[in-house]
C-alpha cells in the first residue's frame, strides 16, 4: 500500500510541484493550503504516514500547526517536515521545539526531498 503523505503550503505552486513529484514517486497525496485546513482534515480521519508543511502560512502558520497535531491522538510519533524559506536557527529550534522531525529551507530538489522522505519514512 503506498505511503500517504499531507501537504500543508499557501503556495499553489508549491503544492502542487511537491505534489506532482511525490505521486510520480507512487505516494498518496492530500493537500490543505493553510494550517485550520490542514487540522481540520486530520480530526476527520485522514492519518499520513507523513506531513509536510511551510511555517509562513495565513490562518495557522506552521509552528502553531505542528504544535496541535502533536497533541492528536495517534500523530505523536508522525514525522513532520517543514517546507520553508525560513533558514534562522531561531525558528530551526522554534519548530524542533514544537515537534518537527526536520527543516528543509525552499528550494529543495525532487531528488533531495525524497531522499530526506526516505530517511524519516520507514519503508518509503
Amino acid at each position: 500500500m503506498p505511503k500517504s503523505i499531507l501537504i500543508v503550503d499557501d503556495s499553489v505552486t508549491m503544492l502542487m510541484s511537491v505534489k506532482t513529484n511525490l505521486e510520480m514517486n507512487k505516494f498518496k497525496v492530500e493537500t490543505a493550503d493553510d494550517g485550520v485546513k490542514a487540522l481540520a482534515k486530520l480530526t476527520s480521519g485522514f492519518k499520513p504516514d507523513l506531513i509536510i508543511t511551510d511555517i509562513n502560512m495565513p490562518n495557522m502558520g506552521g509552528i502553531e500547526l505542528i504544535k496541535k497535531i502533536r497533541t492528536l491522538p495517534g500523530f505523536r510519533f508522525t514525522p513532520i517536515l517543514t517546507l520553508t524559506t525560513e533558514s534562522q536557527q531561531g525558528k530551526r529550534d522554534e519548530g524542533k521545539a514544537a515537534g518537527a522531525t526536520g527543516w528543509l529551507v525552499k528550494p529543495v530538489g525532487g531528488t533531495d526531498l525524497l531522499k530526506i522522505i526516505k530517511q524519516v519514512l520507514p519503508g518509503a
